[in-house]
């Protein structure tokens, strides 16, 4: 009796290789959101509650790319948005 195990099957190996590709983009896309408020906290401007939320909320990297280089220039943390 042939045995067939999932876990080797091409199907079972496309799905953990998406999972690994979905896990990796969401680390990258939390590593920005974190750095953008390390930032903004090294150089000393406070980030308040809704500018938390925005940057949290957002899952786009290029625009988290984006607001990591306005944290570098920003005196504020509302600069961050000023550009949109």
């Amino acid at each position: 009796m042939a045995i067939q195990y999932f876990w080797r099957h091409p199907l079972a190996e496309q799905v953990r290789e998406e999972g690994r590709e979905q896990g990796l983009e969401q680390g990258h896309i939390e590593a920005r959101r974190q750095m953008i408020l390390r930032i903004l906290e090294w150089r000393g401007i406070p980030a308040p509650g809704p500018v938390r939320e925005r940057v949290n909320a957002c899952t786009d990297l290029d625009q988290l790319e984006a607001w990591v280089e306005g944290a570098v220039e920003a005196t504020d943390a509302a600069d961050l948005f000023a550009e949109e």
